[in-house]
């Protein structure tokens, strides 16, 4: 049976870190408004950071997302110093789709929250094994229609969070037209950055996408949303790697970003 390397690489990316070198080689082989960070509590003093205890008390945790396993990002958030961009001020946006809070945040904390599928009755037991190539594709495209998103937590002092958060929306209007980033050594290209609507939770937030259609797959799309709870933000980037490959739409987990924000008020 021939198996599509491209196809392997996606569903390896999907039950990891969300990695700019898995992600990007898939294609080759606030108001309540996104981008609006004006803020509706801008004059306020800022409150002094949380602590990293605090912050894991906040996060989500497995029974919060219903329909979920909420648990640790596997893998593990790289260090901020090992993903880069060759424009500097595309960082932010690139540091995102990887879970790494933009700034210099005092603490954080990090979840990773998969969809759980239900099972379908009319499924029949076929092992993978026994399917011809197109087939084993659309059932493997069907596994893993399912939202992956990790969730990051950073706490700031002063104004840390407004600046964080300014620092992502700058850079979404500032790389629209795409740039080049590298992880550990690994290197990859998007073509495309914009904005989209964003949750309408906390006090001001940016939601955005970016793609890479270099290869022969097309557009593959990620998703992210970063929105500041007062002196912390919350950064989130969702994956579904079964919707990329049938060019299905989907955005950011809407259960993962209420169940987060609830916990956050």
């Amino acid at each position: 049976m021939k198996r599509s390397s491209g196809v392997r690489l996606c569903a390896t990316a999907a039950v990891s870190a969300l990695s700019l070198a898995l992600i990007t080689g898939c294609s080759d082989g606030g108001s309540k408004d996104s981008g609006d960070t004006s803020g509706k509590d801008g004059s306020k003093p800022a409150a002094k950071a949380l602590s990293a205890a605090e912050l894991k008390k906040l996060i989500i945790a497995q029974g919060d997302v219903p329909g979920h396993k909420v648990g640790a990002v596997e893998g593990g958030i790289p260090d901020k110093s090992k993903v880069t961009s060759e424009d500097a001020k595309c960082e932010p946006v690139l540091r995102a789709f990887t879970g790494i809070a933009p700034g210099d945040p005092a603490a954080h904390t990090d979840r990773m929250a998969t969809e759980e599928k239900k099972k379908d009755p009319t499924d029949d037991a076929t092992s993978l094994d026994d399917l011809e190539s197109g087939e084993f594709e659309d059932a493997l495209n069907k596994s893993m229609d399912l939202d992956v998103t990790v969730v990051t937590l950073a706490s700031y002092d002063g104004d840390g969070a407004e600046q964080g958060l300014k620092s992502v929306s700058d850079a979404v209007k500032a790389c629209a037209g795409g740039f080049a980033g590298e992880q550990d050594g690994e290197k990859g290209k998007f073509t495309k950055v914009a904005e989209e609507k964003s949750s309408g939770t906390g006090d001001e937030s940016v939601a955005f996408t970016a793609v890479n259609d270099a290869g022969k797959d097309g557009a593959l799309p990620l998703h992210a949303e970063v929105v500041r709870h007062g002196n912390t933000l919350a950064v989130y980037t969702t994956i579904n790697i079964g919707a990329m490959m049938t060019k299905k739409a989907y955005t950011v987990s809407a259960p993962v970003v209420k169940a987060q924000a609830a916990k956050l008020k």
